[in-house]
């Protein structure tokens, strides 16, 4: 039996654009922040070391920082400390490859046993490190650039096309890839020519400790809301492809028809990406529909915190145009709160259709009027979907992803052994093939 043959003993694992440590909600960082520090923790709890490589943002960054046992940030100088778009960042690979790879010669070699990278960003320094360390690069993508292309919101800016070769190179180079849900499986399989044999679905989860049922008087208290009103939920980064104008246009509808519902909307998050163009747009938005004194705006919030606006909600609103998964539905639905979501991406998984909350197809104002109007206008049927919610929930914890990812990582040391240290196999020269079909350039 080889090194690699077994569970791993110290994994690094890449996250180039956004910290673990960072507040989810604001710039670029989001549930990928939450699900590789999540993971990393339940890793570290099964044996295994994790070392988290991530761009130092601050000259007040600590060069190591210990964010649980056995989980470590390592704070790579890459470029300067702020005012980097993530657009930018790949400018800054090659200084950030130099780090990881420095922070490797410091020890004995085969001192880590498996690169895990997060983004397409993280994944071009990991097929790097793969081949200089001689381990299995296990790679996470989160969102693809193609399928955020195919579901813009109108005006939003697509993504380029340097990240779409980017995500197809890793794709290619990559020992075994996790998708979220069989969807994007099938889309890494079509869109980007992945072996099916090589792509593992693994669910993110929810701190299922954190988020649970609470005491909503209690929470609206805490919260400064009032404990009469319908409150009607959106957490996230606020830019176009999280589409918070959606909820806003059809809370003002649903106020429309019904002028004497005591209708709330409450918007926790920060500009972030496009949103940065327009940092006050959700407030002038209310201003212009004539809801601004039923629509609260509070800054991102901490997990403790955030679980109390979950529990202070009689409903959450998830109406992105693109979602890998959503763990805000999750999260909220592990509180008790039913979840409305634009049907797209992992949210027909993370989501119940009728059971646990509604699924809407599109986003016409009409439609989301509709469906947040059967909803706060059936205090029953709420109540009927917030208890089956938790239950639905309980399917979906970091315990559950971090054993899928041991999964992942034996049967990519496994497949590394075979391969005699990845080679350049014939999978690759298919997935290479296929990016010059696709980007008309050569690879």
């Amino acid at each position: 039996m080889t090194k690699h043959s077994t569970r791993p003993q110290r994994v690094a694992v890449l996250s180039v654009h956004t910290s673990p440590l960072a507040q989810p909600g604001t710039g670029d960082a989001g549930g990928m922040n939450v699900y590789v520090l999540q993971t990393a923790i339940q890793l570290a709890r099964r044996g295994v070391e994790v070392d988290i490589f991530t761009r130092a943002t601050s000259s007040a960054d600590p060069v190591v920082q210990d964010a649980a046992p056995g989980v470590r940030v390592r704070n790579v100088a890459a470029g300067p400390y702020e005012g980097l778009d993530k657009h930018e960042l790949p400018t800054q690979l090659c200084a950030f490859a130099a780090g990881v790879l420095r922070e490797e010669v410091r020890h004995e070699p085969g001192y880590y046993d498996l690169v895990h990278s997060h983004y397409w960003l993280s994944g071009q320094v990991g097929w790097l490190a793969r081949d200089r360390w001689g381990v299995p690069l296990v790679h996470t993508a989160h969102t693809l650039a193609a399928v955020k292309n195919a579901a813009l919101a109108d005006g939003d800016t697509p993504e380029p096309q340097a990240r779409q070769i980017g995500e197809q190179q890793v794709v290619a180079e990559a020992d075994r890839l996790i998708a979220n849900t069989a969807d994007e499986a099938a889309q890494l399989t079509s869109i980007y020519g992945a072996s099916p044999d090589r792509v593992d679905v693994v669910a993110p989860g929810a701190d299922l400790s954190r988020y649970r049922p609470g005491d909503r008087l209690a929470a609206r208290s805490r919260l400064g809301l009032d404990p009469d009103e319908t409150v009607v939920t959106f957490v996230g980064r606020i830019q176009p492809l999280k589409a918070p104008d959606v909820l806003l246009r059809a809370a003002a509808e649903v106020i429309a028809r019904e002028p004497g519902l005591p209708l709330r909307v409450l918007v926790v998050g920060g500009p972030s990406g496009t949103g940065l163009e327009r940092p006050d747009s959700l407030i002038d938005l209310a201003a212009a529909l004539g809801i601004t004194a039923r629509v609260t705006f509070l800054p991102p919030q901490p997990p403790d915190r955030l679980a109390e606006v979950y529990q202070a909600s009689n409903l959450v609103a998830v109406p992105s145009y693109s979602e890998s998964f959503g763990l805000v539905a999750i999260e909220a639905q592990a509180c008790g709160t039913p979840v409305v979501a634009a049907d797209v991406g992992g949210l027909g998984v993370a989501v119940r259709d009728r059971q646990t909350g509604l699924l809407v197809d599109g986003h016409r104002t009409d439609d989301w009027a509709d469906a947040l109007q059967s909803l706060v206008t059936a205090p029953d049927w709420l109540d009927e979907l917030a208890a089956r919610a938790p239950r639905h929930a309980e399917n979906f914890s970091w315990e559950h992803t971090a054993e899928g990812l041991l999964e992942s990582y034996r049967a990519a040391s496994a497949m590394y052994d075979r391969t005699d240290g990845g080679e350049f196999s014939p999978r690759r020269t298919r997935g290479l093939r296929k990016l010059r079909r696709t980007s008309g350039v050569r690879a």
